[in-house]
């Protein structure tokens, strides 16, 4: 039997922001797919993100650009305290409108999560499907799920986290027959812990910070101690914060070791989070009337989409074996400090898909070809994502090159960060 001249049927594992993309863009494209969520439900936790031109023309692509645009809060300058909360020169985000014609948002990552998934048909999302094995036999390939279900498509895609069961998989059977580069065997590396989450909708009387029309987004470096705190306001009238404890490397080994024993390997949990909370509640905040301490903020939330989590920074080497290939986190973890997270996941969503679409046929040959193909596109961008956010985690931790770091940033004159800007 022939595979040629028919679209590949695409089984995506994991309803995360990578996930949900490429099923959005494959739907847009006529490419038959199947989504699988091992969790039954998912919650909207998270904090904010920054949404600017490196996504806004797919949206617009998608056709969901004028829908998403009164979701976000426009963004013009990110400034910085000391946890004296005196200020230092604030980053002016216009440069980037100017030169690119498309304006930063910050939106809330549920807001953003719900828009995505409304794009991809009920239907088509399978919640519940925790994936045990994935077996290619014949130009196939099956995913068996723990319900004892049986799924048979073309190509699997892994889109399914830092702790990517399908990567597990992959990485089994290429360590069986030695294929597996050394590097890719060792465990992810922990830089920090982050506590997140988002108040409840706020009366702007009671609260005139609500009132303001941009994107309030100070970021806070503490004094003495290994921590930054971000505030960012939203277009629903919320606040959203990321509280990150920058860890030392014996503290990293500690956590990570902790992780393992407890097999906890969900990516966002609220039950850790209550000692964070209170550890870092009498931090100050910049905030105004009602608003002085992080506290003040961990107090008008609903305590169950408050949650912590162990943020891991790795770029794995090998993306695909087969008719396997991995998305997102599942192949590279980045440090929050850059927020290129989920941006970065939904960049490889775009690749692939425009792959997958152009595929000649499912042979395994020509699978083969766009997996290389995919990595050879997206790699090196991810690469210097990976660089920048760990750049950017010097800058927010208390260190020498930070202090550097710093100096440049709120010294630099403003002719000389549009030419950065216009170059970049």
């Amino acid at each position: 039997m022939s595979n040629t001249g028919e679209k590949p049927t695409v089984l995506i594992v994991g309803a995360g922001l990578g996930g949900l993309m490429l099923g959005a863009l494959l739907e847009k494209q006529g490419v038959p797919y199947t989504i699988f969520e091992r969790a039954s439900v998912v919650k909207p936790l998270g904090s904010g993100m920054a949404v600017g031109p490196t996504l806004l023309p797919i949206f617009q692509q998608l056709g969901i650009y004028d829908e998403f645009l009164p979701m976000g809060k426009r963004i013009v300058l990110t400034p910085f305290y000391k946890e004296s909360l005196e200020s230092y020169r604030p980053t002016d985000h216009i440069a980037i409108e100017e030169f690119t014609g498309y304006a930063q948002y910050l939106v809330a990552r549920p807001v953003l999560y719900a828009l995505i998934l409304k794009q991809v048909p009920p239907h088509k999302i399978h919640f519940g499907k925790r994936v045990l094995n994935i077996t290619e036999e014949n130009d196939k390939v099956t995913v068996h799920t723990s319900d004892n279900g049986i799924y048979e498509g073309d190509i699997v895609v892994g889109a399914d986290g830092a702790y990517s069961a399908v990567r597990q998989r992959m990485y089994d059977r290429l360590k069986a027959r030695g294929e597996l580069p050394k590097g890719d065997q060792e465990d992810l590396p922990f830089s920090c812990t982050c506590l997140v989450g988002q108040t409840r909708v706020l009366d702007p009387e009671k609260y005139p910070i609500i009132k303001e029309p941009t994107c309030v987004f100070p970021t806070v470096l503490g004094k003495d101690k290994p921590f930054s705190w971000s505030i960012m306001l939203t277009a629903q009238g919320t606040l959203c914060w990321c509280v990150i404890h920058h860890l030392n490397d014996t503290t990293s080994k500690a956590a990570m070791e902790q992780r393992f024993r407890n097999n906890d390997n969900a990516e966002w949990g609220s039950h850790p989070a209550q000692m964070m909370c209170d550890e870092t509640r009498n931090f100050p905040v910049p905030l105004g009337e009602g608003l002085s301490t992080l506290g003040d903020l961990y107090d008008l939330a609903q305590k169950d989409l408050i949650s912590k989590v162990m943020l891991e920074e790795k770029v794995f080497s090998t993306w695909y074996s087969g008719r396997v290939v991995l998305l997102g986190d599942a192949c590279h973890k980045l440090h929050p400090s850059g927020g290129h997270g989920a941006v970065t996941a939904m960049h490889d969503a775009i690749a692939l898909a425009n792959l997958l679409y152009a595929l000649p046929s499912r042979t395994s040959e020509d699978v083969t070809r766009i997996f290389e193909e995919y990595r050879t596109e997206r790699l090196p961008a991810v690469q210097v994502s990976f660089k920048n956010s760990q750049l950017m985690s010097k800058f927010m931790e208390k260190s020498f090159i930070g202090a550097i770091i710093l100096f440049l940033i709120t010294r630099m004159p403003m002719w000389l960060w549009r030419l950065a800007v216009s170059i970049l």
